[in-house]
Formats: C-alpha cells, sequence, structure tokens
C-alpha cells in the first residue's frame, strides 16, 4: 500500500532535519540541494536560483554552504572560444551517508570521553575526606 502524501512529507522533513543538525544546513540550502536532487541536468547558480526563486547572490552562498559541506560537487566547463563557468550536482546519497555516520561515530566516541572524565572528576571529588568540625 502506498504511503499517504502526509507520511512522505514527514519522513522527507526528518531527512532534511538530519540535514539540518549534522551541518547546520539553512532551509534555502536544503531548498537548493532538493533542486538540485530534483533534475537530471547539473544547474548553474542562475538555474537554482530561479528554481527557488531567489536573488542569484543569496542562492550563490547557499551553494558554497553546500560544496563546504560535501552535499554538492561543482564541475567547470569551458567554451570553444575561452572562459568558462560553473555547474552543480548532487553528491552520491551514499557518500553523504557514509559522511554522517562518520560524523555521529565522531560525535558519540568524543561523548563517551566528556562522560569519562565528568566520572572521574566527581569521584575524585567524592573521595576527598571530608573535614568534621565538633
Amino acid at each position: 500500500m502506498p504511503d499517504s502524501m502526509s507520511e512522505q512529507l514527514q519522513r522527507d522533513m526528518e531527512c532534511e532535519g538530519l540535514l539540518e543538525c549534522f551541518h547546520g544546513l539553512k532551509q534555502l540550502d536544503r531548498e537548493c540541494f532538493r533542486a538540485l536532487v530534483e533534475t537530471e541536468e547539473p544547474l548553474t547558480v542562475d538555474e537554482i536560483a530561479e528554481a527557488v526563486d531567489r536573488e542569484r547572490s543569496t542562492a550563490y552562498r547557499a551553494v558554497q554552504r553546500l560544496l563546504q559541506t560535501g552535499f554538492i560537487q561543482k564541475e567547470q566547463i569551458n567554451y570553444d572560444q575561452g572562459g568558462y563557468y560553473h555547474v552543480y550536482y548532487p553528491t552520491d546519497p551514499s557518500q553523504i551517508a557514509d559522511d554522517m555516520q562518520r560524523m555521529l561515530n565522531d560525535w558519540y566516541a568524543k561523548m563517551g570521553q566528556l562522560i569519562q572524565e565528568f566520572e572521574n572528576k566527581y569521584e575524585q571529588a567524592d573521595a576527598t575526606p571530608q573535614s568534621v568540625e565538633g
């Protein structure tokens, strides 16, 4: 039985929540990423800006954040007569998932270390004899 539209929307929101949680991506960043995922061809910044109905400079900043987080890739296209332009396309989802898994593992290890440091610090404090005034 196919999922209802609301169930699909809920799952999409949860997936996008991952993008926000792991990378601090903004709503516009997610819209730009979705535009790239939904198209068959790589897009220029101008095409991305048009797809999300924003100014080119605003879309460009979102594209730069997506590049920095590794969610999209950039390719240079050369003109025959000289010069070039860039197009952008989504990174392979399995690579993105692997990166998020690594980040989660790193976070988990760091939290475990902090918990151990907390425990060690307060066990030492408990072991210190308390002076008794009488």
